[in-house]
């Protein structure tokens, strides 16, 4: 069975940092921690797909209080 690849922006460490609004610093620890899944381009760049960061965004959203 053929997969089919699904294309979604592959953003720069710097373009993941600003989105997430940390530091560079603190996504290269975390991708390498393997908290942030990559995509390797070439040998040293990589990328990260946007789907991490919907991910990383959609893990640390706390839900509103309901109504007292």
């Amino acid at each position: 069975m053929e997969q089919k690849a699904t294309r979604q922006p592959l953003l720069r460490v710097s373009e993941a940092a600003d989105l997430l609004a940390v530091r560079e610093s603190t996504v290269r620890a975390w991708l390498l921690a393997r908290r942030i899944g990559r995509v390797r381009v070439g040998r040293r760049s990589v990328r990260i797909p946007m789907a991490e960061i919907d991910r990383l965004i959609q893990e640390g959203t706390v839900p509103a209080r309901g109504q007292r």
